[in-house]
């Protein structure tokens, strides 16, 4: 009896060691923009490895409520998206900030001020000035 105890915790112990537990979370950095149109950046972590994410409502469906994900693999690839918020900050109307899968483009508007549109891959979502304005601070924060 006791042998085929040993054996039974011998076992699960070797299974756990062929199966490693993976340690993830998720938590939302700021919420951008709420509502019928939302825009939200978060942090993911999974064991060491930290990756981010803007989270956003494609503005192209409007039948249906259609999130899209803008990924960015680690950190400094989160600050490439703030440097450019700021260089488009202080740029002029029609400027472009492309990457590889990616563009930001800075729209001026006579009534509403400064907006962006931001396109990735299948999706597009616009955001003001002050929407923007908070990416910026957050993203600086980390």
């Amino acid at each position: 009896m006791k042998e085929l105890l040993l054996s039974f915790l011998l076992i699960s112990f070797c299974g756990d060691l062929g199966h490693p537990t993976r340690r993830t979370s998720s938590d939302n950095l700021v919420e951008v923009r709420s509502g019928d149109w939302p825009i939200s950046l978060e942090r993911s972590v999974e064991d060491a490895d930290t990756s981010f994410s803007l989270q956003f409502r494609d503005n192209q469906v409007l039948t249906s409520v259609v999130m899209d994900t803008l990924p960015f693999v680690n950190l400094s690839q989160l600050k490439y998206f703030g440097q450019a918020l700021s260089v488009l900050r202080v740029g002029t109307n029609g400027d472009i900030a492309r990457f590889k899968d990616y563009s930001i483009k800075r729209t001026d508007r006579k009534s509403d001020g400064t907006w962006y549109v931001l396109k990735h891959k299948y999706g597009i979502t616009d955001f003001k000035q002050p929407e923007a304005d908070i990416m910026i601070s957050t993203i600086r924060k980390l």
